[in-house]
């Protein structure tokens, strides 16, 4: 979304190491998220783009879904906020932290979660409630 870190050359950096990538599809009506995995590093800018200006997979697109094969490693979380203990404020409607919770009853581990941040976004305390999951990193620029 415009309020968050571009991620565009960091997935172009994922194919140029021969990694493999996986981006989130959510289906709106039923606050579903699923990780589908892109092919190439130019597929992204073909994607259809969502309501909310979300380039991703098509609703009706037959992917890899990562915990159908495997899982994943890491993933960059997005949010509006963040605290330094790993707090994330999303927009409210849980999609990544039920995947997280997924991938949890799935494989028994939890991916390697880092959000991007602009410094402004960081704040002393971010409210959470039992079904907020936090992110192991919030990497930011900081000025001091």
């Amino acid at each position: 979304m415009q309020d968050e870190v571009e991620t565009e050359e960091i997935i172009r950096d994922i194919f140029r190491q021969g990694k493999t990538c996986f981006v989130p599809r959510y289906r709106f009506q039923n606050n579903h998220m699923d990780m589908l995995r892109l092919t190439s590093p130019d597929e992204i800018s073909l994607l259809p783009r969502t309501s909310w200006n979300i380039l991703q997979p098509g609703e009706d697109e037959v992917r890899e879904e990562a915990l159908s094969t495997g899982g994943l490693d890491l993933i960059f979380v997005p949010g509006l906020g963040f605290d330094k203990h790993g707090n994330r404020l999303g927009r409210g409607k849980g999609y990544y932290d039920s995947y997280l919770t997924r991938c949890l009853q799935q494989r028994d581990s939890k991916p390697y979660t880092v959000a991007l941040a602009f410094r402004e976004q960081m704040c002393l305390w971010v409210p959470v409630d039992e079904h907020d999951v936090r992110v192991d990193e919030v990497l930011y620029e900081d000025s001091t």
